[in-house]
Parts: C-alpha cells; sequence; structure tokens
C-alpha cells in the first residue's frame, strides 16, 4: 500500500509538499517529523486511473 504525506506549514496549516511513499516508509518519516516537531497529513495514495 502507497500514502501521500504532505508536509503542512506551520504558520496555516496549508499543504507546502507531498510525497507518495510505501507504507514502510512511512514509520521512518513520521519518527524523522516528530523530532523536530513537523506537522504531516497522511492518507492512502489513489490509484492511478487506467
Amino acid at each position: 500500500m502507497r500514502f501521500e504525506i504532505m508536509r503542512l506549514d506551520d504558520v496555516d496549516g496549508s499543504a507546502v509538499d507531498s510525497t507518495v511513499v510505501d507504507a514502510a516508509s512511512v514509520k521512518r518519516i513520521v519518527q524523522q517529523a516528530a523530532a523536530i516537531g513537523q506537522r504531516l497529513y497522511i492518507r492512502p495514495a489513489g490509484t492511478p486511473a487506467s
């Protein structure tokens, strides 16, 4: 399963950037964000339309 992770702006909460990663990478990214106090929004990535 893949997830979209959006880094959120500290001031207004808007998405600054986003990336799509596999499930194994989510834990590492969340730990890094927690260490520096970064806000994230995580949701399942949509499947591409065929």
